[in-house]
């Protein structure tokens, strides 16, 4: 399914939205500007006077008038395991194979028996096979160092993160404001 990627008037992501819900900016007139392609096209009723068919063209990526009620940066990228996969690349964190998706785990490197949490950066991708070897211990108790780091996706990257079917251009714009260590950009 389309998705339109919602900006501010500024230029920060504010969500990915239906053709549906980007035709209501449309017809109240709170697209400010737009980039990318056009995707669709909207054909509405006749106007009585002009006899004129009202049309809808929507683009991938659309500005909307006003301040948004929250500041995109205090958003916290919420956890998940195909989040947590994309971002790694889908390459387990031990033994650095890569892997589809349904063969990795959500790997915790301080384990909870040792009073690690469920954040992003005390989580990597791991295979089955990695993840039961290494178990309830430490990286280090287990003798399997980390081939990389964690880290907590920007606002950009988590933009990308949250859709798995991006267009080119929304892709393109997305990936010009990544940070110049994503994992996203390469």
């Amino acid at each position: 399914m389309l998705k339109v990627l919602k900006l501010s008037a500024q230029g920060l992501p504010q969500s990915w939205i239906s053709l549906e819900q980007a035709v209501i900016h449309y017809a109240a007139e709170e697209v400010r500007w737009e980039s990318g392609g056009e995707i669709a096209v909207f054909h509405g009723g006749h106007n009585a006077i002009t006899g004129l068919q009202s049309v809808i063209t929507i683009n991938s990526i659309i500005g909307t008038k006003g301040v948004p009620n929250i500041n995109p940066f205090d958003l916290k990228s919420g956890l998940t395991n195909s989040k947590l996969f994309a971002r790694d690349r889908n390459i387990c964190a031990y033994c650095g194979d890569h892997f589809h998706e349904t063969e990795l785990t959500r790997e915790h490197i301080m384990p909870f028996s040792q009073h690690g949490l469920d954040t992003w950066m005390n989580v990597v991708t791991a295979c089955r096979g990695c993840n039961h070897r290494k178990a309830n211990r430490t990286p280090e108790q287990a003798r399997m160092p980390l081939l990389y780091t964690p880290y907590v996706p920007s606002l950009w990257e988590d933009f990308i993160l949250r859709n798995r079917k991006i267009m080119s251009d929304q892709m393109e714009f997305l990936t010009a404001h990544l940070p110049r260590h994503s994992r996203l950009a390469a």
